[in-house]
């Protein structure tokens, strides 16, 4: 009578109040793993505070491509970092949520993690402090200023009112979503954009001259030695990390001034951050501004030592006479650096 009585009440207690067995506790992924590596170039540095797990990286990797991180709900990172642009939005100045007509170009992704400042002039010093400025910015629009518009808090109660991604929050986090651990699980993912061993650029660097055509080969040799082109996309990586005034856009009547806008230095005047060249074929317009349409003309115009104005970059920019059969060989090895982005598209948390 007694272990009846028991279950009555039990069965009662569950009916009136819900005690029905608790969900299991999903652990907390705290095994940390490193980003992905360069043959030859130094290991990408990971903040202290924002250390990488896998847990981490496939939560930011959905959230990368949830256009629900968005204010507007159209569009999500991917959208301006798309695989067939070479990692751009293949558009002349980027267009962020609300339509809202941005003033310079979508940069490529292709190995951002090992770059120490972001955005074309360099304003930002960390991945994360780009990640929550293109947020919160024009790019996804979620600043909260605007009549109508979300902020990244209120984005973020709807992320967490997504079933699916309860778990993946708590096996990341050990809890809900909050603006700070969304900006760095996506900066997780980001660190993983790095170009792949098999890329022909990096396995001809390693000593593999036929991962080029013998075109291509020529073509380096041109934009090494002749053009000197490695002035500025010099290494593995095709870029300097630093910033140079090309000419480009200094016409305007009102020129963007790039990177003097961070430095506040004169000298910096209409520099821009040297671009990788990996994925080139693929991410026309080009420059900043998206002003430049073909390959060919962007050869054209670097050849030419760039757009004379008060602030071009004499030191690195030189003309350099290049014929027919030249000018060939250095767009075939432009082409051939091309990478292969890996990544599939996740299913989105429902």
């Amino acid at each position: 009578m007694r272990t009846l009585l028991l279950v009555v009440v039990s069965v009662l207690m569950v009916g009136l109040f819900g005690c029905a067995t608790p969900e299991p506790v999903i652990p907390v992924d705290t095994a940390q793993i490193k980003p992905p590596e360069i043959a030859g170039y130094e290991a990408m540095k990971v903040p202290d505070n924002n250390t990488m797990t896998q847990a981490k990286v496939d939560l930011g990797k959905t959230l990368y491509y949830d256009k629900r991180l968005s204010a507007d709900g159209t569009r999500s990172c991917y959208s301006c970092h798309l695989k067939e642009n070479g990692l751009t939005d293949g558009k002349p100045t980027a267009i962020g949520a609300f339509e809202a007509k941005l003033p310079r170009s979508s940069p490529t992704m292709w190995n951002i993690g090992l770059h120490s400042e972001f955005y074309w002039d360099g304003r930002a010093k960390s991945l994360e402090a780009q990640i929550r400025a293109a947020w919160t910015g024009g790019n996804m629009g979620a600043g909260g200023k605007e009549k109508n518009r979300p902020s990244v808090e209120e984005v973020t109660a709807k992320i967490n009112a997504v079933p699916g991604y309860k778990a993946l929050f708590q096996k990341a986090y050990g809890g809900p979503a909050t603006p700070d651990n969304i900006v760095q699980a996506v900066a997780g993912f980001v660190r993983t954009i790095v170009a792949p061993a098999n890329t022909k650029w990096l396995r001809f660097r390693s000593g593999e001259a036929a991962a080029f055509s013998e075109e291509a080969q020529r073509g380096w040799k041109i934009f090494s030695d002749k053009a000197k082109c490695t002035n500025c996309h010099d290494g593995l990586l095709l870029t300097d990390q630093q910033y140079h005034n090309t000419g480009i856009g200094m016409d305007a009547e009102k020129p963007d001034v790039g990177r003097f806008v961070a430095s506040k230095d004169e000298k910096d005047t209409g520099a821009f951050k040297t671009p990788t060249l990996l994925d080139i074929s693929k991410s026309a317009p080009y420059f900043h501004n998206g002003s430049v349409a073909t390959l060919e003309e962007t050869v054209d115009l670097m050849t030419a030592g760039g757009k004379k104005n008060k602030f071009l970059d004499t030191k690195n920019l030189k003309a350099v006479k290049l014929n027919a059969k030249e000018k060939g060989d250095l767009l075939a090895f432009l082409r051939s650096l091309d990478v292969d982005y890996g990544v599939s598209e996740p299913a989105m948390p429902q």
